[in-house]
């Protein structure tokens, strides 16, 4: 806990059984409450692993895609009552040690969202970020900013905070299951009126870390465009869309 706010790490996990060890490690357990991991239908032992260590293990007898993984990992951790919910993904190309950073920027009230950007600290290239994929990251970002009318250095990492409040008023299950649910959740959170934060995370590309391939990076790029045309779409009132629709975030689809 910080300040009595229970905090839970949850990992959206899909093959991860070289790299579970090390994350889970590296996650600063003192302030910890909770770690749950979901196992979207991993083809190695992931799941064995992550009950060897103790954590709560969730296993999608069916690949629910990394958008679906993450509405079954929120789900789960405010079921569990947690007030903040720290996304980390298990391949150890993010600082587990950063999570307490992430979550006390949401427990000091300026914040109910907290990305943890590869860009800010100006490493990401040099932590082995294909060069394509660090091309393709600045102009989607300088695009949504423009879109979106806010600064930030990156809109695509996979390591964010969430308050409870956030995650209780936005219909995140009106998402993509896709991976493209990540930039969903930024436009989501923007139009309810929640406050997003960054914070420096270097980070280390390596094999056994996940990573899209090209072909997939382009259809995610594609998405992005389409989530940021759809936020400035609603806010024109031009068009409506789902994911904005605050009665819908009980209909679950994941």
């Amino acid at each position: 806990m910080i300040l009595n706010k229970k905090i839970a790490v949850v990992m959206p996990a899909y093959n991860a059984e070289k790299t579970l060890q090390m994350t889970y490690d590296e996650v600063p357990h003192e302030y910890v409450d909770e770690v749950i991991l979901v196992d979207d239908a991993s083809r190695d032992d992931t799941s064995s692993v992550a009950r060897g260590l103790g954590l709560r293990t969730i296993v999608h007898e069916k690949n629910k895609g990394y958008g679906g993984n993450q509405k079954t990992c929120y789900r789960s951790a405010l079921d569990g009552g947690a007030d903040i919910v720290v996304m980390l993904h298990p391949d150890y190309q993010y600082s587990p040690k950063l999570v307490t950073a992430l979550a006390s920027m949401i427990v000091s009230g300026h914040y109910d969202m907290v990305l943890g950007s590869r860009i800010l600290g100006g490493t990401a290239l040099r932590g082995g970020m294909p060069l394509y994929k660090y091309i393709s990251n600045r102009f989607l970002t300088m695009f949504e900013n423009w879109c979106l009318g806010i600064k930030l250095s990156e809109y695509h990492t996979g390591f964010r905070a969430f308050s409870r409040r956030l995650l209780e008023t936005i219909p995140f299950e009106k998402n993509s299951d896709d991976f493209i649910f990540d930039n969903e959740i930024i436009v989501q959170a923007l139009h309810f009126g929640f406050k997003i934060g960054e914070i420096s995370c270097p980070t280390k590309y390596f094999d056994e870390a996940s990573s899209i391939n090209f072909n997939r990076s382009v259809e995610y790029g594609l998405g992005v465009i389409g989530a940021s045309i759809k936020y400035l779409l609603k806010k024109r009132g031009i068009a409506s869309f789902p994911i904005f629709d605050k009665g819908s975030k009980d209909k679950k689809t994941g």
